[in-house]
């Protein structure tokens, strides 16, 4: 599996992916998930991908036909949203041709792909690719695409990632949400690539590989885990039967909420009227035993 994240902001774009394609308790493997197609002063395109590894190394090797073979191809596409239906008719080009032996070996046709980047002549751009070659682009109520394992690394982009964030801001969030992920689903695994581009620039000028040895990401890794922590124990605790701010029922006693209760069968004896029916017994046996 993997996780990948890509946000498009007004100041540029930021990218990152895991490197993990299997997990298990006896096997790892690795292959990097971003591709950069870079002409200086011309184009800056990143491709991620997720899914079935044979279906998007399929789909970037058309890709690289096309370039070779084909006028109108990723080089010479004249906008991110051509660049996108390219991408997208590769995906339906390996299903036409691998879709049906897949399902006969009893395999899902699986692929997402993340496209991104600024073409001179316009601004940058975010698509995503899916399993079928259609595909949405990113708007500026939301901003930022995810695939793989997004659930855990969501939440934090949500609360604080919208198009005016600053891209070291935007790349911060991305390695949290990413540290997230990694602390949750061992299918996602280091080492990571972080791209962050900057709008206009035309040129990948921001780039790293992260492994376990990154001194900025075990700082974020410490930290993060940290300061929740400490918020955590910050917020009071759940007061019961109050009516203050600071009451999880926060209403008078009667008004309190009730469970839905199942009712015990008509031979089930409760376990106070057992201990009454054992005591009743008992007093019956001694008279000098209170049955109370």
């Amino acid at each position: 599996m993997t996780y990948c994240i890509a946000m498009r902001l007004d100041a540029g774009l930021v990218f990152l992916s895991d490197s993990r394609t299997n997990a298990g308790i006896d096997q790892v493997s690795t292959f990097r998930k971003m591709t950069v197609y870079e002409n200086l002063g011309s184009r800056v395109i990143v491709l991620m991908s997720s899914g079935n590894l044979s279906i998007t190394q399929a789909v970037q090797q058309i890709l690289a036909e096309q370039a070779a073979t084909q006028a109108n191809n990723i080089w010479t596409a004249s906008t991110m949203h051509e660049v996108a239906a390219l991408v997208g008719t590769a995906v339906r080009t390996v299903f036409e041709r691998d879709a049906r032996m897949f399902k006969e070996f009893g395999i899902d046709f699986n692929a997402a792909i993340i496209v991104g980047g600024q073409i001179k002549g316009e601004t940058c751009r975010l698509f995503q690719v899916y399993s079928a070659g259609n595909f949405i682009e990113s708007v500026n109520q939301s901003c930022y695409f995810l695939i793989g394992e997004s659930k855990y690394g969501k939440p934090i982009v949500d609360r604080v990632v919208n198009r005016h964030t600053s891209l070291d801001e935007a790349a911060k969030c991305a390695l949290i949400s990413m540290d997230s992920t990694l602390r949750s689903n061992v299918s996602v695994g280091l080492p990571l690539d972080l791209l962050v581009y900057e709008a206009d620039s035309l040129a990948v000028t921001r780039f790293v590989t992260i492994d376990e040895n990154n001194q900025y990401f075990r700082m974020i890794r410490e930290s993060w885990a940290k300061k929740i922590r400490e918020v955590f124990q910050q917020i009071d605790d759940p007061v019961w039967h109050g009516t203050d701010s600071h009451s999880v029922d926060g209403s008078p006693a009667a008004a309190r909420s009730e469970p839905v209760r199942v009712k015990p069968p008509a031979n089930i004896v409760s376990a106070d009227e057992a201990q009454t029916a054992s005591r009743q017994t008992l007093a019956q046996q001694n008279p000098l035993i209170d049955p109370r």
